[in-house]
C-alpha cells in the first residue's frame, strides 16, 4: 500500500516521472529546474523534461529529504537519500549549486546483477566468471577498482552472488544499493550528523561495529576514506572473502588509493609496512570500465603480489579485454576478454579443497 509520504513524493516527483519509468535510463540528473539529462546505454543524453521553477525543484529535494528522515537546513546544503523503490538521490542546495538545485538519482536495478547476466551482457567471458566465482568461493579479498560510473557496484553486486549459503555477511554503505541474495546478511547504514553535529555514524564506525558482530564476510560499499586502514586490517585478521570497491583508473592505481585512503585515518604507520599490509590484505582486484560506446566491460582481472625488492607495489594480470577497434555497422567496441597465461596464485587451492568440479571453462588453462 502507498503511504502518504510516497504519494507526496510522486506528486513532487511528477515532471520526471516517466524518466523513473523508463527501465531503459540508469540515471537521471537535474541541473537546475530548467536541465535534465538521463544516462540510456551508457550514453548521457538531454531530455526536456523541466520542472515549472526553482522553488518547484526545492519543493521536490524538500519532499526526497523528508521521506529519507533527512534535513535541509542553512548548515547541511547536501545530502544522500533514497526513494521509495531504492533508488539513490544525491542533492545539493544553492548556494554549493550555482545552477539551482542540482540532483542525481541511480535508480535501483529492478532484476538481481549476477554473474551469468555479465557474461549476456558482454562484460565477462565464462572464464572470468569461473575465475571469479572460485576466488569467492576460496575466500580471496577482492577489491573492484574503477571510475566514476564504470559499473563498481553492479560487479560487486555480481560477485556476491557467489558468496557460498551458510555464511553470514556484514554490509556497510553509505547509502544502500547492494542487493545480497543469500539469507545471513546484516545491512549497516551511515548516517550524517544533524544541524547541530551530533549522531553522525561514519562508515568506519559501523566497520568497528560489524567485526564486532561476528561476520564471516565484511564488505563495504565503497572505501572514500580512513576506513580503508580498517578494512585492510581486517582482511589480515581472519575475515577472508571481504570485498570492497575504490576509485581507481587501474589495479597498480587502486592499490596506491587504498594506502593513500589508509593514511586519512589518522593512524601513525610507516609507508612501507603500510604498502606490505595492502599488499598482503588484498589478493585480487577486479577492474571494470566505462568505454566510449557506453559499454561497460570488466577490462582486468589482476593477482596481487608480495612487494618488491624496493617496496613497490607489484600486481600479474590474469585476464584483459584485448580491443579490435570498432564494429562498423552497431559502432560498438569489438574485443575479447582473453587469459594472459600468469597462473592465479590461487590455482593450487582449487584441488586441495575439491573444487575441480567447478572448473569447465579453465580446465587445462593452468
Amino acid at each position: 500500500m502507498t503511504t502518504v509520504f510516497e504519494q507526496s513524493l510522486q506528486f513532487f516527483l511528477a515532471p520526471i516521472q516517466d524518466l523513473l519509468d523508463d527501465a531503459s535510463i540508469s540515471e537521471v540528473m537535474i541541473n537546475g529546474p530548467e536541465t535534465v539529462y538521463v544516462e540510456r546505454a551508457g550514453k548521457i543524453v538531454p531530455v526536456p523534461n523541466r520542472f515549472s521553477d526553482n522553488e518547484a525543484l526545492l519543493a521536490c529535494a524538500r519532499n526526497v529529504a523528508q521521506f529519507s528522515g533527512k534535513r535541509i537546513e542553512p548548515e547541511t546544503p547536501r545530502f544522500d537519500a533514497r526513494l521509495p523503490d531504492g533508488s539513490r538521490v544525491h542533492v545539493v542546495l544553492p548556494p554549493c549549486a550555482r545552477d539551482g538545485v542540482s540532483i542525481a538519482i541511480r535508480k535501483f536495478a529492478v532484476s538481481t546483477i549476477t554473474l551469468d547476466k555479465l557474461v549476456e551482457w558482454g562484460s565477462l567471458s565464462e572464464e572470468a566468471v569461473e575465475l571469479l566465482r572460485l576466488a569467492v568461493i576460496l575466500g580471496k579479498n577482492i577489491v573492484v577498482s574503477g571510475g566514476t560510473g564504470s559499473g563498481k557496484t553492479a560487479m560487486l553486486n555480481a560477485l556476491s552472488g557467489a558468496i557460498p549459503d551458510g555464511e553470514r555477511i556484514l554490509v556497510m554503505e553509505d547509502t544502500s544499493e547492494l542487493q545480497l541474495q543469500q539469507d545471513h546478511v546484516v545491512r549497516l547504514e551511515a548516517r550524517a550528523a544533524d544541524r547541530y553535529g551530533r549522531g553522525q555514524v561514519t562508515i568506519r564506525d559501523l566497520l568497528h561495529s560489524a567485526l564486532r558482530l561476528r561476520p564471516d564476510r565484511v564488505i563495504v560499499g565503497e572505501c572514500r576514506g580512513g576506513e580503508a586502514l580498517d578494512m585492510i586490517q581486517a582482511m589480515n585478521t581472519g575475515h577472508d572473502g571481504s570485498m570492497t570497491t575504490v576509485h581507481a583508473n587501474s589495479p597498480i592505481d587502486a592499490l596506491s588509493r587504498i594506502e593513500t585512503l589508509a593514511l586519512m585515518s589518522g593512524v601513525e604507520i610507516p609507508l612501507v609496512p603500510l604498502r606490505a599490509q595492502v599488499s598482503s590484505a588484498v589478493d585480487l582486484i577486479v577492474q571494470p570500465d566505462r568505454l566510449p560506446d557506453g559499454s561497460r566491460k570488466v577490462t582486468c582481472i589482476a593477482d596481487v603480489m608480495p612487494l618488491d625488492e624496493q617496496g613497490r607495489y607489484v600486481v600479474a594480470s590474469l585476464l584483459e579485454f584485448r580491443h579490435a577497434g570498432r564494429d562498423s555497422k552497431s559502432g560498438k567496441i569489438a574485443g575479447a576478454h582473453e587469459l594472459t597465461g600468469a597462473t592465479p596464485r590461487f590455482w593450487g587451492e582449487v584441488e586441495a579443497k575439491g573444487l575441480s568440479g567447478h572448473v569447465s571453462a579453465l580446465a587445462g588453462k593452468f
